[in-house]
């Protein structure tokens, strides 16, 4: 399969003036796979109505089918269509931080959107991303799309055209090209479909934020039935490179693991603060500023997960972890399934 390229960064105020964009239109209109960018990932994205479009959805990351997806909408008013109730505090949530790094999982209205999107549950997760490419997208496509992150599946997320040309070239009909992912974590996914509200999956759009806004304590992401997963990410090893990745509260941490073996293939993924320290022969990654730039981190981690396979000279790395806060709630959650066992690359 071709996979076309679609630069439409010089059109990102208008994408009406893209001279392509009725083929884009049509490509998603009859079922076929175009990544698009929004603020936290890439997405793959395809006709939410269309059964053989969202088969094929599985098919090119190679993910399980009952592992649901998030429905990616332009307009509330599109909800009406396969959502049959909106609690009022979700309203007040939709209100605070839509368009934007939140997913909201409510009940199905069924009969609008194919079965296969919601992997057989009664519940569908639902947000409307604020990236300006992606949302006129949206609008201009005027379908619901379905959108999981747009990688093989149980690899680590793309941030990057780059990332997603890697994973999907050859595999879907094409990608939209845009500018790195400003949030680089997936949306904060909370399940509205019990009482207290639960996060389902922890991003951007943190526990105390929500609670800000609506009247109720919000259930932390805690034990999960995983038989029965009801937010990607939540069953399945995601987010983990090639390279074997080991989380540390201290570089000292680091050095004891590492005991009498050689550096020069470990990478040690650290704040700025500390490369000064890093052994002579380790090679350093940024991973942010210091540990106070969550945002950074956040921002940065996929790609850095993304420059540990390229880089034949690494066989492992240590990566730092964060004290358990709600404020690193995402990124200690994509960290725990990204990490791997001591292993060198390639065994």
């Amino acid at each position: 399969m071709e996979t076309k390229v679609w630069d439409l960064r010089p059109y990102r105020d208008d994408l009406t003036r893209y001279p392509d964009l009725s083929e884009i239109q049509q490509i998603y209109r009859q079922g076929g796979l175009i990544a698009l960018p929004t603020e936290t990932v890439y997405g793959l994205g395809a006709n939410a109505l269309d059964e053989s479009a969202v088969r094929h959805v599985y098919e090119a990351k190679g993910r399980p089918s009952d592992n649901p997806l998030i429905i990616h909408v332009h307009s509330e008013d599109q909800l009406n269509d396969f959502v049959s109730h909106i609690p009022a505090d979700t309203q007040k949530l939709m209100d605070a931080f839509w368009p934007g790094p939140i997913s909201f999982i409510l009940p199905l209205k069924k009969g609008y959107l194919c079965d296969r999107v919601t992997g057989g549950l009664d519940s569908i997760a639902v947000r409307m991303p604020s990236h300006p490419i992606g949302r006129q997208l949206l609008q201009l496509v005027d379908l619901p799309i379905a959108a999981p992150s747009a990688n093989l599946s149980g690899k680590p997320s793309p941030t990057t055209f780059d990332h997603v040309y890697h994973d999907l070239n050859g595999r879907i009909d094409g990608i939209i090209q845009g500018d790195q992912s400003e949030e680089g974590l997936e949306s904060t996914v909370l399940d509205c479909t019990q009482v207290p509200f639960r996060i389902a999956r922890p991003g951007a759009i943190t526990a105390e934020m929500i609670e800000s806004v609506i009247d109720q304590q919000v259930e932390r992401m805690g034990m999960v039935d995983q038989d029965r997963p009801i937010a990607p990410g939540m069953k399945y090893r995601h987010y983990a490179p090639e390279t074997p990745v080991t989380i540390v509260s201290t570089l000292e941490e680091a050095q004891a693991l590492q005991g009498d073996k050689e550096w020069s293939q470990t990478a040690l993924i650290f704040p700025d603060n500390y490369e000064r320290d890093i052994p002579d022969q380790a090679s350093f990654i940024s991973l942010c500023q210091n540990e106070q730039d969550i945002k950074g981190a956040n921002h940065n981690l996929y790609h850095v997960l993304h420059q540990l396979d390229a880089r034949s000279d690494i066989n492992q790395a240590y990566i730092f972890g964060f004290k358990p806060s709600d404020e690193t709630a995402a990124i200690m959650n994509r960290m725990e399934k990204a990490a791997t066992p001591s292993v060198a690359k390639g065994e």
